[in-house]
């Protein structure tokens, strides 16, 4: 009986350990309700794995978006574009979701919103309900076989990228920015 009981506690310990090191928030929080939200660094391994560098030409993708249409990726275009990879599951891209609205909304006539999410690591309908829940109102891009995630060379969801009118890569954002200094960055793209 004892035996077991000290089975339980390691076992007790290795779960709190884990569940520690993969929340970006730390247990405590989910005890004393804290919400805060903190910018999640992007990280130069991350950035320099996804291959993807600032004036490259973007790669060139379509997809159909949930309103039915297709949608491309590459070349020369009217407006910048924000290409944005995401899962419903990924808490940093719920912590994301209401800024993107906001500054879609912000810049809708300078500028042009694809969020694509990667439904080859999702469900449809997880991602519908995410949509539904922040109100998504730019064409939401369905990747059912990871087909331009992978042109992307895609390391971790949310990834940003900022493609200018002659269809370069400006920047590339992996994780979560402020809201302000995403802000910043679509200012700079839509200004080129």
């Amino acid at each position: 009986m004892k035996r077991n009981g000290f089975i339980l506690l390691g076992i007790a310990l290795l779960l709190g350990v884990a569940l520690y090191q993969n929340s970006d928030k730390g247990i405590l929080s989910w005890f004393t309700g804290t919400s805060e939200r903190k910018p999640a660094s992007i990280s130069a391994t991350a950035l320099e794995k996804s291959g993807l560098k600032p004036g490259a030409e973007a790669p060139a993708f379509s997809l159909t978006a949930l309103d039915g249409k297709t949608y491309q990726v590459g070349g020369k275009r009217e407006k910048p574009l924000l290409v944005n990879f995401w899962a419903s599951w990924c808490d940093p891209c719920k912590d994301e979701a209401p800024d993107l609205v906001k500054l879609a909304d912000k810049y809708k006539s300078n500028l042009d919103v694809y969020s694509v999410n990667v439904t080859m690591y999702d469900k449809l309908s997880k991602a519908k309900d995410f949509v539904k829940t922040y109100k998504m109102t730019f064409p939401v891009l369905l990747d059912e076989k990871e087909t331009a995630y992978r042109k992307y060379n895609g390391v971790a969801f949310p990834t940003n990228v900022l493609i200018d009118r002659n269809g370069m890569i400006q920047d590339v954002i992996i994780g979560v920015l402020s809201a302000d200094e995403l802000d910043r960055k679509l200012a700079k793209l839509v200004n080129l």
